[in-house]
Parts: C-alpha cells; sequence; structure tokens
C-alpha cells in the first residue's frame, strides 16, 4: 500500500530525464519522494524525510504527501504559499515532535531554470559537465515545527550534461564495519564514475555501491532522485 503512495506517472519534458527510487529499512518507513506536473512544462522534484520509524513515520509520509499533492497548484506561481499551507497543516495535524525535512525542486523545461526550497534538508548535489559540484543548501528550516513559518527559493541554471542527485541520510550515514560513513564524498565519486548511465542504472550503481560500502544490515530507508539534463529533444 505505502509503494503506492511514490509516482505512479512521470510528466514528460524535453531537457531532463529522471528516476527515484526508495527501498525502506522496515517494511515501512518515513521517506518520500514524488514528482509532481506543476503545469505546462514545469516539473516538480520532491524528496523528504519524515522523523520516526516505521508505521508512524509511513503515515505522517502519507499526511506530507497528501498536503503537497492536493496543493499542488498553488506552486505554479507561489511555491512559497504551496510550502507555508504544507507546513500549517503538518503543524496542525501532528504531534509537537514531528516534523519533516523537504527539499522542493520546481524545473522548468523552457527557460532550463531550477528553482528550490531546502527546508532543513541535506543539500542536493549538482554535478555539472565540467566535473564541479555544487550544492543545493538549506534555505529554511523543517517543516512542522513552528507554526509561524517562512522560506525563500534560490535559483540554479541548468545545461546538457548536468545530473542532479537529491537523496536521504540513508544513502550518507551507511556505515562500515569500522563505522565510518559512506557520506558525501563517496556519492559524489559515485556520481562521478557512473554519470554517463541513465537515470535508472545511476540510481542502481550508487545503492549497489552502498551497499557493497556497508556490510551491515540496512538501518535506514535508502531514497534518492536522480535527474540528468540533456538538449531538446
Amino acid at each position: 500500500m505505502q509503494a503506492r503512495l511514490f509516482p505512479q506517472i512521470q510528466p514528460e519534458l524535453k531537457t531532463v530525464d529522471y528516476a527515484g527510487i526508495c527501498l525502506q529499512a522496515r517494511q515501512v518507513g518515513g521517506d518520500y519522494f514524488d514528482f509532481l506536473n506543476l503545469g505546462p512544462q514545469r516539473l516538480g522534484l520532491i524528496i523528504g524525510d519524515v522523523s520516526g520509524k516505521g508505521i508512524a513515520a509511513a503515515l505522517l509520509m502519507a499526511n506530507l504527501q497528501a498536503n503537497l499533492r492536493s496543493q499542488s497548484a498553488l506552486a505554479f506561481d507561489q511555491p512559497e504559499a504551496l510550502l507555508r499551507s504544507v507546513n500549517r497543516l503538518f503543524y496542525d495535524n501532528t504531534g509537537d515532535n514531528a516534523y519533516a525535512s523537504l527539499l522542493f525542486a520546481d524545473y522548468d523545461d523552457a527557460t532550463r531554470r531550477l528553482r528550490y526550497v531546502n527546508c532543513g534538508h541535506l543539500s542536493g548535489l549538482l554535478l555539472r559537465r565540467d566535473g564541479n559540484v555544487e550544492q543545493l543548501e538549506s534555505t529554511s528550516t523543517l517543516l512542522g515545527l513552528f507554526q509561524e513559518w517562512d522560506c525563500s527559493m534560490r535559483e540554479q541554471e541548468l545545461s546538457p550534461g548536468d545530473v542532479l542527485a537529491l537523496y536521504t541520510d540513508g544513502i550518507t550515514e551507511a556505515t562500515d564495519e569500522r563505522g565510518e560513513e559512506f557520506g558525501e564524498r563517496c556519492l559524489i565519486e559515485a556520481l562521478r564514475q557512473h554519470r554517463e548511465l541513465s537515470c535508472q542504472a545511476l540510481l542502481t550503481a550508487i545503492v549497489d555501491e552502498v551497499r557493497r560500502f556497508s556490510s551491515q544490515e540496512q538501518h535506514d530507508d535508502i531514497t534518492a532522485i536522480i535527474a540528468k539534463f540533456r538538449a531538446s529533444g
């Protein structure tokens, strides 16, 4: 049932290919990713991590997803208003200790611009075609902790050959037998090594690298989105 909450349909655009994956550590979990149709030539890429584990986290995740999807029309010209509303609903409908990190990105196929809000989530990674990496750092606090909440958007211009990776801490906090974490550095290396693969194959390669690194049982959900930008086609 929870698997059906993840995207079943992916809007098609001319200049981007994208895919997402969520491998839960338990039967259900609190990681979330989504793709939203935000209007003509507009795509929403969302990744989040709800506090807690198991059934409780899964219910909060479903609540967050429902709020985002039901109000996604707001994002066409008022993405900040959408997120303010989502925060208020999440705050009103959950307990005092419930919160979520979330990265919301809005890609415009016509202008090749990516606008984003990072609500206390791990920095997105933008691997440029020349190999340099830029971070989509936090721009606001976590969702659900404060009744009065606001956010600011930042913008990136994208070029053919760029690769965007959004992910949760199940990837970077996977540990080896010595207790060392996979970390952002290993993720960047994996992106550089496998960047020519398709989005789905690149996701699989990253998951394989994490599993090779950590021989232990998976303790946290592994969730990621990969988007590859190309010339119009």
